[in-house]
C-alpha cells in the first residue's frame, strides 16, 4: 500500500462481503495547482467544500458490474467479459438503454485484484441488497456486484407515466450484493423512510429510489378537485405500501440556486416548481 497516497485519502462509506470490497474513496486535499488560474479554481473547490472521489472495488476471485466509461484503471489478475447475449441480447439492451438513461452496454470485470472508477466531485451511496429489488431514479445507477439484475421497472398507471415526473420507465435493480448510486446530494442530506404500511407524498421530482415493494403513483393532494386548487398543490407522487423510500429533500433547493440564485431563496417555496 501506497502510504503517502492513502495518508491524503479518507473512506467515506463501504461494504465488505467475502471475495467483496467496495470503499468511497474522499481526497482530503488537492494540491496539484501549477498555476495561478488552477490555484484559483482548487481554492473555490476547496473552500467550497467540494471534495474529489472514487469508487473503489477489490476483488478476490468475484465480478463488478459498471456503468460503460467508469473505469479508471484496475490491477491484479482482472479481466473485462462482454455481457451483449448475441443479437437479441443486443437489441433487449438498446431498448433498455433508451427507456432508463443508462448505458447500454455494462462492462462486467472478474478476477482478483484492485477497480478504481472515475474520480469526480459527485456524491456516491452504496446500498446492500438481500434477495431484493430496488426501483431508482434515471441515471443513478453506477455499479454492482456482478449477479445482480439491472432491469426496467415501469409504471403502472397512466397517471404515473404522464405526470409522475419519472416518465414511463425507470432502472430496477434486484438480486443479493452491493450496489452503489451515484446521487445529486451528500448521502447525510438523503432522508430515508422506512414504511410500514404507509405513505409518503411528495411534492416534485426528488425521490431516489424505493423498495420494488412500494407502489408508486400520482393523486391529488385532496380527494376533490376544488380542495386541490386551493391547496395549491396539485398533484404529488404517492408512495405507499411496506418498504423503504429515499427522497433528497435538500435537490431542489440546490436547484433552484443554480437556475435562480441566492435572492429566490429569501421567501418561502410557495408557487414553486420543485421538480429537478
Amino acid at each position: 500500500m501506497d502510504e503517502k497516497f492513502y495518508s491524503n485519502i479518507k473512506v467515506i462509506d463501504s461494504i465488505e462481503k467475502d471475495g467483496f470490497k467496495v470503499e468511497i474513496l474522499e481526497c482530503n486535499n488537492l494540491k496539484g495547482s501549477k498555476d495561478a488560474a488552477l490555484a484559483e479554481d482548487l481554492f473555490y473547490i476547496r473552500n467550497a467544500g467540494m471534495s474529489l472521489k472514487m469508487v473503489k472495488v477489490t476483488l478476490e476471485d468475484s465480478g463488478l458490474i459498471t456503468e460503460s466509461g467508469a473505469l479508471y484503471f484496475h490491477k491484479g489478475c482482472i479481466d473485462c467479459v462482454s455481457n451483449i447475449g448475441g443479437v437479441g441480447g443486443l437489441a433487449k439492451k438498446l431498448i433498455k438503454s433508451k427507456l432508463t438513461s443508462e448505458s447500454t452496454f455494462k462492462p462486467i470485470y472478474k478476477g482478483t485484484g484492485e477497480i478504481f472508477l472515475e474520480p469526480s466531485f459527485s456524491h456516491y451511496i452504496i446500498m446492500n441488497l438481500e434477495n431484493e429489488s430496488i426501483v431508482v431514479d434515471k441515471g443513478i445507477f453506477y455499479c454492482c456486484e456482478q449477479g445482480m439484475e439491472i432491469g426496467v421497472a415501469s409504471q403502472k398507471n397512466l397517471s404515473s407515466g404522464l405526470l409522475g415526473g419519472e416518465g414511463w420507465f425507470q432502472t430496477q435493480i434486484s438480486g443479493t450484493g452491493a450496489v452503489v448510486l451515484e446521487i445529486p446530494i451528500p448521502m447525510e442530506e438523503v432522508l430515508k423512510y422506512e414504511l410500514n404500511n404507509e405513505r409518503i407524498q411528495v411534492d416534485g421530482n426528488f425521490a431516489l429510489l424505493r423498495s420494488g415493494a412500494v407502489a408508486f403513483s400520482v393523486q391529488r393532494s385532496s380527494k376533490q378537485l376544488l380542495g386541490s386548487m386551493t391547496s395549491g398543490e396539485g398533484l404529488l407522487q404517492t408512495f405507499e405500501g411496506t418498504g423503504h423510500v429515499w427522497i433528497a429533500p435538500t435537490q431542489p433547493v440546490y436547484n433552484r440556486l443554480k437556475y435562480n440564485g441566492i435572492p429566490q431563496m429569501g421567501t418561502a417555496g410557495k408557487n414553486i416548481d420543485n421538480s429537478s
